[in-house]
C-alpha cells in the first residue's frame, strides 16, 4: 500500500494537473453540467411556428381588417405588408437564433445586448401583461368557437366561455409542463387540424369564385370603400392582421431543445454554416479563435 501511495504522489508531482483535467474531462464527457433535452426536430419545428401563427388570430382577424380598411382591396394590401414585415422578422430571428444559441427568445437576446436590466424588465412585462393577454384571447376565442353550436339562437353564456377557457389553458399548462414531447405531439395535432380547417375555407372560396362570386375582387371594384377613409381604423386592420401573424417568433423560445438549430435555421445549407462543426453554442467562440 505504501508503494502504491508513493507510486500516486510521484504521478502527481510528474504531472500537477493530473486530476483536474481528468475531472475536466469527465465532467465533458457527461454534457458539462445541466441541460434541456433535445428532443424538438425539423418537422416539430415547423409544426411549432405553423400551429402559433395559425391560432385564432386567422380565424378572427379577417372581420377586423375587412372593417377596419374600408374596402377590399386596401385590405388585401394590408395582408400583404404585414406579411411582408412579419417574414422579415423571421429571416432575422432564424439568423439570431443561430448566433446567439438559447432558449428565452427575447428575453435572451435583449439580456445579451443591453444587459440584466433590461432583460429583466422585458420579461416581466411578458409574463405579466403581454402572453397572458395574448393566450387569453386565445382560448376565449376556442370556448367560443366550441359552445357556439350548443347555443344557435343566442350567445354562450359568459360564466360558460370563461370556464372553458381556463379549464383548456390548465390543460394545454400541464401537458407543456409534463412532456416536451407530449406538447410537440399535442401541437403537431392541431396543427393539422388547424391546416384542415383552412384548406377547407380556401376550397370553398376557390369554388366561390368559379361560380363567378368575384365581384368585390374586380380591379374597378375592390377599392370601393363602404365607409369613411379613417387614418386611425387604418392602423387598426394593421394590427389586426399583425395579430393574425402572431407567433413567427415562438421557436427561439426553445432554441436549446432543438436537435440541430443549424439545420432548422437553413434547411437548404450544409450544417457547418458557422465555419465550424456545429455543437452546443455557436461558432463565434471558433471564429475568435482563429
Amino acid at each position: 500500500m505504501e508503494k502504491g501511495a508513493r507510486h500516486r504522489n510521484n504521478a502527481e508531482k510528474n504531472h500537477p494537473g493530473g486530476s483536474e483535467l481528468e475531472a475536466s474531462q469527465e465532467t465533458g464527457s457527461t454534457g458539462g453540467g445541466v441541460a434541456l433535452k433535445k428532443e424538438i426536430g425539423l418537422v416539430s419545428a415547423c409544426g411549432i411556428i405553423v400551429g402559433n401563427i395559425i391560432g385564432s388570430g386567422i380565424f378572427v382577424s379577417p372581420k377586423g381588417v375587412l372593417e377596419n380598411a374600408g374596402s377590399v382591396g386596401l385590405a388585401l394590401i394590408v395582408w400583404i405588408v404585414t406579411g411582408l414585415i412579419t417574414a422579415v422578422g423571421a429571416l432575422c430571428y432564424a439568423e439570431l437564433g443561430v448566433t446567439i444559441p438559447k432558449s428565452g427568445g427575447d428575453y435572451s437576446y435583449v439580456k445579451d445586448i443591453f444587459g440584466g436590466l433590461a432583460g429583466f424588465l422585458r420579461l416581466w412585462i411578458a409574463v405579466l401583461v403581454i402572453y397572458p393577454t395574448n393566450q387569453a384571447v386565445i382560448a376565449l376565442t376556442f370556448s367560443n368557437y366550441v359552445l357556439q353550436p350548443l347555443f344557435p339562437t343566442c350567445f354562450p353564456p359568459e360564466s360558460g366561455l370563461r370556464l372553458l377557457a381556463a379549464i383548456c389553458l390548465l390543460l394545454l399548462t400541464w401537458v407543456n409542463c409534463a412532456s416536451v414531447r407530449w406538447a410537440t405531439r399535442v401541437q403537431d395535432i392541431f396543427t393539422a387540424g388547424k391546416l384542415l380547417a383552412l384548406a377547407l375555407i380556401i376550397i370553398m372560396g376557390v369554388v366561390q369564385i368559379c361560380k363567378g362570386e368575384y365581384f368585390w375582387l374586380e380591379p374597378k371594384n375592390a377599392f370601393e370603400n363602404f365607409q369613411e377613409p379613417d387614418i386611425g381604423l387604418i392602423a387598426l386592420a394593421f394590427l389586426q392582421g399583425s395579430f393574425a401573424y402572431g407567433g413567427w417568433n415562438f421557436l427561439n423560445y426553445v432554441t436549446e431543445e432543438l436537435v440541430d438549430p443549424y439545420k432548422v435555421a437553413n434547411p437548404g445549407e450544409p450544417e457547418d454554416v458557422c465555419g465550424c462543426v456545429p455543437r452546443d453554442g455557436c461558432g463565434l467562440e471558433d471564429r475568435g479563435n482563429e
